[in-house]
């Protein structure tokens, strides 16, 4: 997919060495923006978990993902920004994807995470939700995976939505369909719902 990984601080290296002594290698294309939606396939088991967390250490990257208002209160509010966490209300008064698109107007580097599948089990379509944020707040795609076969994990590439979903779709399709899940039965097919029953951002 992309090249491996080398580490430049003591962390990294750590982290680097940690994945390696499990089989595991840190897949990192660099970036070349500041700004991106990190859409990550496949989501099947907690165990996931651990490789994630290491090439994030291992790369150094600040990676955000959005949660509920409600889950960044009291003190659980420090804990959940410490892990990159950013809350955003989700009443429905204003768009959802309108309201994350906002969070990269506001902010001069954010690298977000979004689930496409949406869940570790299988689901029979993939949530559109990362593709309309990107194409709103005028973001590359960062393609990342977990590949249990491999045992490679991270971003291999990036891609700018068009507008044109269903050709924007295919082209990534192309890239994660190598990818393989640590519980294959779980990993959810990688396509759209029927074009009369897609919903922008869901």
């Amino acid at each position: 997919m992309a090249t491996i990984h080398v580490p430049t601080t003591t962390r990294q290296a750590f982290a680097g060495w940690l994945l390696g002594v499990f089989g595991w290698k840190a897949i990192l294309e660099p970036p070349k923006d500041k700004k991106y939606v990190l859409v990550g396939y496949a989501h099947t088991s907690n165990l996931d978990f651990f490789p994630a967390i290491a090439w994030i250490w291992a790369t150094g990257l600040r990676a955000s993902w959005v949660g509920k208002a409600q889950l960044f209160k009291g003190l659980m509010k420090p804990i959940m920004t410490w892990l990159g966490g950013i809350p955003v209300d989700r009443d429905k008064s204003r768009n959802f994807v309108q309201k994350v698109a906002d969070l990269f107007a506001a902010r001069d580097e954010l690298f977000l995470i979004i689930a496409a599948e949406g869940t570790r089990s299988r689901a029979e379509y993939w949530k559109t939700g990362f593709y309309y944020i990107a194409l709103e707040a005028k973001v590359p795609l960062a393609l990342a995976y977990i590949d249990w076969k491999r045992r490679e994990v991270g971003i291999g590439a990036y891609f700018t939505p068009t507008g044109n979903l269903e050709a924007d779709f295919a082209a990534i399709k192309g890239f994660f369909e190598p990818v393989v899940g640590r519980d294959p039965n779980k990993q959810s097919p990688i396509r759209l719902k029927p074009k009369d029953s897609i919903e922008e951002g869901k």
